[in-house]
Protein backbone atom coordinates (compact mmCIF):
# COMPACT_ATOMS: atom_id res chain seq x y z
CA UNK A 1 0.00 0.00 0.00
CA UNK A 2 1.20 3.15 -0.66
CA UNK A 3 2.58 5.74 1.89
CA UNK A 4 0.39 8.03 3.26
CA UNK A 5 1.88 11.41 3.52
CA UNK A 6 1.39 11.89 7.32
CA UNK A 7 3.28 9.00 7.79
CA UNK A 8 5.95 9.67 5.54
CA UNK A 9 9.18 9.10 6.93
CA UNK A 10 11.24 11.33 5.26
CA UNK A 11 9.55 14.65 7.22
CA UNK A 12 10.85 13.12 10.39
CA UNK A 13 14.53 14.19 9.10
CA UNK A 14 15.81 17.40 10.34
CA UNK A 15 16.69 18.49 6.40
CA UNK A 16 13.00 19.02 5.75
CA UNK A 17 10.76 22.42 6.78
CA UNK A 18 7.92 21.19 9.32
CA UNK A 19 4.32 20.53 7.31
CA UNK A 20 0.90 21.63 8.42
CA UNK A 21 -1.92 19.02 8.45
CA UNK A 22 -3.52 21.29 5.98
CA UNK A 23 -0.25 20.54 3.40
CA UNK A 24 -0.59 16.99 4.92
CA UNK A 25 -4.17 16.93 3.98
CA UNK A 26 -3.87 18.22 0.04
CA UNK A 27 -0.56 16.32 -0.47
CA UNK A 28 -2.79 13.24 0.39
CA UNK A 29 -5.38 14.60 -2.08
CA UNK A 30 -2.34 15.35 -4.66
CA UNK A 31 -1.10 11.91 -4.56
CA UNK A 32 -2.00 9.44 -6.81
CA UNK A 33 0.18 6.71 -5.98
CA UNK A 34 2.97 5.08 -5.44
CA UNK A 35 5.62 3.53 -8.26
CA UNK A 36 8.63 1.33 -7.61
CA UNK A 37 11.15 1.06 -10.09
CA UNK A 38 14.32 -1.50 -10.47
CA UNK A 39 18.34 0.04 -10.87
CA UNK A 40 18.77 1.54 -14.81
CA UNK A 41 15.31 2.28 -15.76
CA UNK A 42 14.89 5.70 -16.84
CA UNK A 43 11.77 7.02 -15.77
CA UNK A 44 11.88 10.69 -17.34
CA UNK A 45 12.93 10.84 -20.72
CA UNK A 46 14.52 14.36 -22.25
CA UNK A 47 12.37 15.78 -24.35
CA UNK A 48 8.99 14.00 -22.88
CA UNK A 49 5.72 15.55 -21.73
CA UNK A 50 5.56 13.31 -18.74
CA UNK A 51 1.78 13.86 -17.18
CA UNK A 52 3.07 12.77 -13.79
CA UNK A 53 5.93 14.61 -11.38
CA UNK A 54 7.44 12.39 -8.60
CA UNK A 55 9.35 12.87 -5.01
CA UNK A 56 12.12 10.42 -4.00
CA UNK A 57 10.39 8.09 -1.33
CA UNK A 58 13.39 5.43 -1.09
CA UNK A 59 16.24 4.83 -3.52
CA UNK A 60 19.19 6.97 -5.46
CA UNK A 61 19.15 7.59 -9.17
CA UNK A 62 20.91 10.38 -11.57
CA UNK A 63 19.81 13.23 -13.76
CA UNK A 64 21.83 13.38 -17.43
CA UNK A 65 21.90 14.89 -20.55
CA UNK A 66 22.93 12.98 -23.74
CA UNK A 67 24.42 14.30 -27.41
CA UNK A 68 23.20 12.93 -30.17
CA UNK A 69 26.48 11.21 -30.63
CA UNK A 70 26.17 9.26 -27.31
CA UNK A 71 27.97 11.14 -24.74
CA UNK A 72 26.34 12.20 -21.21
CA UNK A 73 26.31 14.52 -19.32
CA UNK A 74 25.49 13.86 -15.51
CA UNK A 75 23.97 16.69 -14.31
CA UNK A 76 23.31 15.77 -10.29
CA UNK A 77 22.34 12.45 -8.42
CA UNK A 78 18.72 12.06 -6.77
CA UNK A 79 18.50 11.34 -3.20
CA UNK A 80 15.48 10.69 -1.13
CA UNK A 81 13.37 13.74 -0.71
CA UNK A 82 14.12 15.40 -4.54
CA UNK A 83 10.99 16.63 -6.23
CA UNK A 84 11.14 14.93 -9.84
CA UNK A 85 9.87 16.57 -12.91
CA UNK A 86 9.16 20.22 -12.22
CA UNK A 87 10.96 21.34 -15.47
CA UNK A 88 8.35 19.58 -17.56
CA UNK A 89 5.78 20.80 -15.13
CA UNK A 90 6.54 24.25 -15.94
CA UNK A 91 7.96 24.07 -19.43
CA UNK A 92 6.40 21.45 -20.88
CA UNK A 93 8.66 18.91 -21.72
CA UNK A 94 11.88 17.47 -19.81
CA UNK A 95 14.87 18.79 -20.70
CA UNK A 96 16.98 15.85 -18.96
CA UNK A 97 16.35 12.67 -17.98
CA UNK A 98 16.02 10.98 -15.12
CA UNK A 99 16.79 7.16 -13.96
CA UNK A 100 17.27 4.91 -10.69
CA UNK A 101 20.26 3.42 -9.90
CA UNK A 102 19.05 1.62 -7.74
CA UNK A 103 15.87 0.47 -6.68
CA UNK A 104 13.38 3.15 -6.26
CA UNK A 105 10.23 3.82 -4.72
CA UNK A 106 8.49 7.29 -6.29
CA UNK A 107 5.74 8.99 -5.01
CA UNK A 108 3.31 9.67 -7.92
CA UNK A 109 1.54 13.23 -8.44
CA UNK A 110 -0.86 14.33 -11.36
CA UNK A 111 0.78 16.99 -13.58
CA UNK A 112 -2.75 18.27 -14.37
CA UNK A 113 -3.59 19.23 -10.90
CA UNK A 114 -0.18 21.27 -10.73
CA UNK A 115 -1.88 24.72 -11.69
CA UNK A 116 -4.73 24.18 -9.06
CA UNK A 117 -2.22 23.30 -6.90
CA UNK A 118 -0.56 26.91 -7.29
CA UNK A 119 -3.66 28.34 -7.24
CA UNK A 120 -4.94 27.30 -4.24
CA UNK A 121 -2.05 26.73 -2.32
CA UNK A 122 0.48 29.78 -2.59
CA UNK A 123 2.96 28.83 0.43
CA UNK A 124 3.25 25.50 -1.09
CA UNK A 125 3.78 27.11 -4.91
CA UNK A 126 6.45 29.56 -3.43
CA UNK A 127 8.28 26.69 -1.68
CA UNK A 128 8.53 25.04 -5.23
CA UNK A 129 9.83 28.08 -6.49
CA UNK A 130 12.47 27.74 -3.76
CA UNK A 131 13.07 24.22 -4.63
CA UNK A 132 13.81 25.45 -8.10
CA UNK A 133 15.85 28.49 -7.05
CA UNK A 134 18.47 26.46 -4.74
CA UNK A 135 18.70 23.73 -7.91
CA UNK A 136 19.93 26.50 -9.79
CA UNK A 137 22.41 27.95 -7.22
CA UNK A 138 23.88 24.22 -6.85
CA UNK A 139 24.15 24.03 -10.82
CA UNK A 140 26.00 27.31 -10.66
CA UNK A 141 28.64 25.85 -8.02
CA UNK A 142 28.59 22.42 -10.22
CA UNK A 143 29.57 25.21 -13.05
CA UNK A 144 32.02 26.99 -11.22
CA UNK A 145 33.32 23.80 -9.82
CA UNK A 146 34.30 22.42 -13.35
CA UNK A 147 35.44 25.13 -14.48
CA UNK A 148 37.81 26.78 -11.72
CA UNK A 149 38.47 23.82 -9.16
CA UNK A 150 41.26 20.93 -9.98
CA UNK A 151 40.69 17.54 -10.20
CA UNK A 152 41.30 16.96 -6.90
CA UNK A 153 39.32 19.80 -5.75
CA UNK A 154 36.54 19.08 -7.58
CA UNK A 155 36.39 15.53 -6.23
CA UNK A 156 36.44 16.47 -2.80
CA UNK A 157 33.77 19.04 -3.62
CA UNK A 158 31.56 16.30 -5.32
CA UNK A 159 32.22 13.70 -2.50
CA UNK A 160 31.62 16.44 0.79
CA UNK A 161 28.22 17.28 -0.96
CA UNK A 162 27.39 13.92 -1.72
CA UNK A 163 28.29 13.05 1.89
CA UNK A 164 26.52 15.84 4.02
CA UNK A 165 23.11 15.21 2.07
CA UNK A 166 23.42 11.82 2.47
CA UNK A 167 23.94 12.22 6.23
CA UNK A 168 21.50 14.85 6.96
CA UNK A 169 18.84 12.01 5.62
CA UNK A 170 19.98 9.78 8.58
CA UNK A 171 21.54 7.84 6.18
CA UNK A 172 25.10 7.59 7.19
CA UNK A 173 26.69 5.38 9.47
CA UNK A 174 29.42 6.49 11.04
CA UNK A 175 31.27 8.77 8.61
CA UNK A 176 30.03 5.77 5.63
CA UNK A 177 27.46 6.42 3.68
CA UNK A 178 26.15 4.37 0.10
CA UNK A 179 26.72 5.90 -2.78
CA UNK A 180 25.84 3.08 -5.49
CA UNK A 181 27.53 5.03 -8.53
CA UNK A 182 30.44 4.54 -10.91
CA UNK A 183 33.58 6.09 -11.49
CA UNK A 184 32.07 7.10 -14.71
CA UNK A 185 29.26 8.83 -13.30
CA UNK A 186 30.71 10.98 -10.94
CA UNK A 187 33.83 11.54 -14.27
CA UNK A 188 31.08 12.61 -16.21
CA UNK A 189 29.87 14.85 -13.78
CA UNK A 190 32.74 16.63 -13.16
CA UNK A 191 33.78 16.57 -16.25
CA UNK A 192 36.95 14.32 -16.32
CA UNK A 193 37.65 11.01 -18.14
CA UNK A 194 37.20 7.61 -16.47
CA UNK A 195 40.86 7.57 -16.21
CA UNK A 196 41.74 10.67 -14.49
CA UNK A 197 38.85 10.01 -12.23
CA UNK A 198 40.46 6.80 -10.79
CA UNK A 199 43.72 8.18 -10.35
CA UNK A 200 42.17 11.16 -8.74
CA UNK A 201 40.84 9.09 -6.34
CA UNK A 202 43.48 7.47 -5.76
CA UNK A 203 45.39 10.66 -4.52
CA UNK A 204 42.35 11.33 -2.22
CA UNK A 205 42.65 7.97 -0.69
CA UNK A 206 46.79 8.13 -0.17
CA UNK A 207 46.44 11.83 1.34
CA UNK A 208 43.72 10.05 3.79
CA UNK A 209 40.78 12.21 3.16
CA UNK A 210 38.27 9.91 1.80
CA UNK A 211 37.57 6.39 0.13
CA UNK A 212 34.91 5.09 -2.14
CA UNK A 213 34.86 1.56 -2.91
CA UNK A 214 31.82 -1.06 -2.99
CA UNK A 215 29.38 1.50 -2.89
CA UNK A 216 30.19 3.07 -0.07
CA UNK A 217 31.69 6.18 0.47
CA UNK A 218 33.86 7.20 3.81
CA UNK A 219 35.63 10.16 5.23
CA UNK A 220 38.60 9.59 6.48
CA UNK A 221 38.71 13.49 7.84
CA UNK A 222 35.90 15.82 7.28
CA UNK A 223 37.55 18.54 8.07
CA UNK A 224 41.07 18.28 5.75
CA UNK A 225 38.31 17.45 2.99
CA UNK A 226 36.42 20.30 3.48
CA UNK A 227 39.56 22.79 3.38
CA UNK A 228 40.80 20.54 0.36
CA UNK A 229 37.21 21.57 -1.74
CA UNK A 230 37.37 25.18 -0.34
CA UNK A 231 34.38 25.07 1.83
CA UNK A 232 32.73 25.54 4.75
CA UNK A 233 31.86 23.39 7.51
CA UNK A 234 28.24 23.73 7.48
CA UNK A 235 24.76 22.10 7.84
CA UNK A 236 22.57 22.07 5.06
CA UNK A 237 20.04 24.34 4.88
CA UNK A 238 16.59 22.95 5.65
CA UNK A 239 14.51 22.73 2.71
CA UNK A 240 10.56 21.49 1.68
CA UNK A 241 9.32 18.19 1.40
CA UNK A 242 7.04 17.45 -1.47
Amino acid sequence: MATKCTNCPLKRRDLFTNMSKDDLAFMEKFKVGELVIDPGTPFLMEGSNSPQLYTALHGMGLRHKTLSSGERQVLNFVFPGDFIGLQAGVLGEMGHSVEATTRMTLCVFDRSEFWTFFKHNPERAFDLTWLAAVEEHFLGDALMTVGQRSAQEATAWALLRVYQRADALGLAQGNVVRFPFKQRDLADALGLSLVHMNKTLRRIRENQLATWSNDELKILDLKRLAEFADLELEAPKKRPLF
